[in-house]
């Protein structure tokens, strides 16, 4: 499989994140194209990780499929083939397309990241130990560092062009999408993360916390968009070494978070843009951490 950092397919490119590109195949579909850029500390790295396009854009492909019936989502297809027979101008680029493509409904996005929490972790761990608080509003004291969070928190942030979403209140988000919007999208929340956790757990890992992206359809339905529960957009730990009161093991880009942490405290880095050169180990060791996680997750290697 070719090493991706940007795509170049005969469609009308409407968008470009630090990770996917989206493409517009026609009024009612999108094809979201995931490449192999990887970002650390809000700077996208010089580069590629192998195969993390793939993994984010087949782990996704592969929730979407455990979560047909449960609710209505934006994927029709994750398989290159179907794709190019679904959007024949796409003929002559299986290659670029191949594991990292998947085709989409449209709709119009909900300017809320929908966070739910089911462990207390990252940032929430560190207001929470410095203020009581998560997003401003107290939570109970004596919370433990990757502590179970019993029933999880639904935690909405609002979405950044650029740099790092901020948590924000239910209430908040009330004000900005009505109560009712924020109603169903939390109930739809707590619906598929608990789905989710259940199955991974199953499998032997712990979805510490994630987040969902929802829109509306030009029927009156909300579905389930972007990625699902990939290490990218979710907190991804093994099961088998947890242990509250510490940070825990994940399977994200943490080699490439601790070696890129090294170089800040060494000095060598000062955490703008451009990063330093990522060494072949750091690469290697983070595309292999990616593909355990699909791994783990669905039970076979990634293979498309």
């Amino acid at each position: 499989m070719l090493l991706m950092t940007e795509s170049d397919l005969p469609l009308k490119r409407i968008a470009r994140g630090k990770v996917r590109e989206v493409y517009e195949v026609c009024r009612d579909q999108l094809l979201l194209v995931a490449s192999d850029r990887v970002s650390a500390y809000d700077v996208v790295m010089a580069e590629p990780i192998p195969m993390k396009g793939a993994v984010l854009t087949q782990v996704s492909a592969w929730w979407f499929r455990q979560l047909d019936g449960l609710l209505k989502h934006h994927m029709i297809s994750a398989d290159a083939d179907e794709i190019i027979k679904l959007v024949p101008a796409l003929r002559g680029h299986r290659e670029a397309i191949a594991g990292r493509a998947m085709l989409c409904r449209r709709g119009t996005v909900f300017p809320i990241e929908c966070v739910i929490r089911g462990y207390l972790s990252g940032s929430a761990w560190r207001e929470y130990a410095k203020q009581g608080t998560l997003a401003g509003e107290t939570l109970p004291a004596g919370l433990q560092e990757s502590g179970r969070l019993d029933p999880p928190i639904f935690s909405p942030a609002t979405k950044a062009e650029s740099g790092h979403d901020e948590n924000i209140t239910v209430g908040r988000m009330r004000e900005v999408l009505g109560a009712e919007a924020t109603a169903e999208l939390e109930r739809l929340t707590r619906l598929v993360y608990g789905k989710g956790r259940d199955v991974a757990l199953q499998h032997g890992i712990i979805i510490a916390d994630t987040k969902f992206e929802f829109a509306g359809t030009k029927e009156g339905e909300i579905i389930l968009i972007d990625e699902v529960m990939t290490p990218d957009s979710s907190r991804f730990w093994p099961a088998d070494g947890y242990r509250p009161g510490r940070p825990q093991p994940s399977f994200d880009k943490q080699p490439l978070r601790d070696w890129l942490d090294v170089e800040r405290h060494a000095g060598r880095w000062n955490g703008d843009a451009p990063a330093p050169k990522l060494p072949p180990e750091v690469v290697t060791a983070t595309s292999e951490r990616y593909l355990e996680a699909y791994r783990r997750l669905t039970g076979t290697p990634l293979e498309f």
